[in-house]
């Protein structure tokens, strides 16, 4: 690599690094897309890294010192033929001709005056429920302090919560605007995330909504509804009862479920493409079926391994119902929702709605595409059925 390319890497690093991005990739590349930001992780700058593959973003989290060798290699490989790094000071063009010849261009940040210094630029980060400003849910719910403080021992919850509820930005423009937005929040529990989205799409962002919580915890659901009365929340409710057995709506324009156990999470998914729901967010746990089921000889050799088997399944679980929802005709990612030091259940199934297929054609698109998959591991998952079955 021309030293100009690795002179130009390493000096937005050292005025502070704020956004790259890498694209331009060879059209058979598994790699299309690479951007990277900075992050506080406990308590230390650190950047993120956002690998795009095909239809699915992994993230990373790696030092200084580390995004400056990665954003490296990947232009000395090949693997981009452009580059846009923003620093605090300057913007930094680059980039790789057919020949592998590397082209630089910078140009100083008109709004540098404003941005702040290198070294306190990421020391505390922007979370869409803001520290130091009192949200009521929050507070009774034990993640804030009456001025605003999070409490340190919730500090995991409350970025949980920030973190979802960046998922849902980027699903706003799915939403409408022109009438009410309704949501079927299914196992909602002591629904953390239940009042966060309707606090963010209601009283930050404008949106007339009406979300229903559904959990079977009769004691919870009582607390839930009084705490929405308290806070004036008019069209968000709760109700006990099962996933499985819910027939209250006919229509509905997004479905969450976080955390819903084994087959609730194939139920929730299940009516949410029966509703032709616009967006579906899905965190799934607990994923024991494929693990019961699954009985393949090729990969016994990895399967006789109990924690390799349970862990298998619960990726191939996730994987299943991703490529049902696509079948079904939704844009679906499999995203990382929390890190995994926190809870290894961190898999955030995000589906958008993008083409519209006709309720009697969904079953045999699913088995259509699912049949071999399914035969070769010897499983019978519950969406499978359900989508299958003759009603």
């Amino acid at each position: 690599m021309e030293q100009t390319v690795i002179e130009a890497i390493a000096k937005c690093v050292e005025e502070g690094l704020q956004r790259a991005v890498l694209s331009n990739a060879p059209k058979t590349a598994e790699l299309s897309k690479v951007k990277v930001h900075p992050v506080v992780i406990g308590g230390r700058q650190q950047y993120q890294i956002e690998e795009y593959r095909g239809t699915q973003v992994f993230h990373t989290n790696c030092t200084e010192e580390g995004v400056a060798s990665r954003l490296q290699d990947w232009l000395e490989d090949g693997a981009f033929r452009q580059a846009e790094l923003l620093s605090v000071f300057h913007q930094r063009t680059v980039l790789i001709g057919k020949k592998g010849t590397a082209t630089v261009k910078c140009k100083k940040r008109q709004d540098a005056a404003t941005v702040i210094t290198p070294r306190e630029h990421n020391r505390k980060k922007q979370y869409l429920l803001e520290e130091g400003t009192p949200v009521p849910f929050l507070i009774d719910l034990g993640v804030m302090t009456k001025d605003g403080a999070v409490v340190k021992a919730k500090y995991d919850k409350f970025r949980q919560i920030n973190r979802f509820l960046e998922f849902v930005e980027d699903i706003l423009p799915a939403l409408p605007k022109h009438r009410e937005v309704t949501i079927l929040d299914f196992g909602c529990g002591k629904s953390y995330l239940t009042f966060a989205l309707y606090h963010y799409l209601y009283t930050l962002k404008g949106y007339e909504v009406r979300i229903v919580g559904l959990d079977l915890k009769k004691d919870v659901i009582a607390r839930c509804n009084r705490l929405a009365q308290e806070y004036g929340y008019t069209k968000l409710e709760f109700l006990c009862g099962d996933i499985a057995d819910y027939t209250g709506m006919n229509a509905v324009d997004m479905v969450v479920t976080l955390h819903a156990c084994d087959t609730a999470t194939d139920y929730a998914l299940y009516k949410a493409i029966r509703w032709g729901a616009a967006v579906v967010l899905s965190v799934p746990c607990c994923q024991h079926e494929w693990n019961r089921q699954m009985e393949c000889e090729p990969l016994q050799p990895f399967l006789k391994y109990g924690i390799v088997k349970e862990r298998m399944s619960a990726l191939m679980t996730d994987a299943f119902r991703a490529n049902v929802m696509e079948a079904c005709g939704y844009k679906t990612q499999l995203l990382e929702f929390i890190d995994m030091e926190h809870t290894p259940k961190n898999i955030l199934l995000r589906a958008v709605k993008k083409d519209m297929i006709k309720q009697e054609e969904l079953g045999n698109r699913v088995e259509c595409e699912m049949r071999e998959l399914l035969s070769y591991c010897n499983t019978m998952p519950t969406l499978f059925r359900l989508m299958t079955e003759k009603e």
